[in-house]
């Protein structure tokens, strides 16, 4: 029987009665949050493996084009063609909640010369297989930023879920049984002086008759 260090008094048992409520509150309220935390870590790694296979794809055709543009095209006018880009991204972070963890979300920020431009080159004396392999990546890059957010949220969670899994089972297997423990020791010391005292007085009383009767 694990049992606290404590005066086995009615004051500390009412204090134990209060903290054991307390902590099977905490307790459901946690598995709430942990059976919620999977739910949604769940639904995003089905999200991230949809993305993840998207993205696959789309390297993998740009760099067939790209290896078709090669074998076409000189090293030094891939890097010509390539070498000013047309349009540039930047990735604005941000972050927000889920069940009380901060998860970033990456916003993709394109700026061009020109709206909806992406080739930087003339189309004279360059591949159209490079046009395939540079029009590939444009179109998967917001994909890959949605897949850096998912599997960087999917770690957080993760970590969320094994504290929030080791709080439950603190408060499961050490926590609440430490009180409801304690509590069953202080009311059987209580209930034990109590029988104690009621015989005492017993006692006393029967004394007390013996005297005023002059019993033998």
């Amino acid at each position: 029987m694990a049992v606290l260090n404590v005066n086995p008094t009615r004051m500390e048992l009412t204090n134990l009665k209060k903290k054991l409520a307390t902590a099977r509150k905490g307790h459901k309220l946690l598995k709430d949050k942990r059976d919620e935390l999977m739910r949604r870590f769940l639904e995003l790694i089905r999200e991230t493996k949809a993305l993840r296979i998207k993205v696959e794809l789309g390297v993998k055709r740009a760099n067939e084009h790209m290896s078709v543009a090669r074998s076409t095209m000189t090293d030094e006018e891939i890097e010509v063609a390539l070498m000013m880009p047309a349009q540039r991204m930047n990735a604005a972070v941000e972050t927000k909640n889920i069940m009380s963890v901060d998860v970033p979300v990456f916003r993709p920020e394109l700026k061009s010369a020109k709206d909806g431009e992406i080739f930087s080159y003339g189309y004279a004396f360059t591949s159209g297989d490079l046009d395939e392999a540079v029009s590939s990546l444009a179109e998967i890059m917001p994909d890959m930023l949605r897949l850096a957010e998912s599997e960087k949220t999917c770690r957080l969670l993760a970590s969320e879920i094994e504290k929030t899994r080791r709080r439950v089972n603190a408060l499961e297997h050490v926590l609440i049984p430490q009180y409801e423990d304690t509590i069953r020791y202080i009311t059987m010391k209580l209930d034990e002086n109590e029988r104690s005292s009621t015989t005492r007085l017993m006692k006393v009383k029967d004394m007390m008759l013996r005297e005023a009767h002059h019993y033998s």
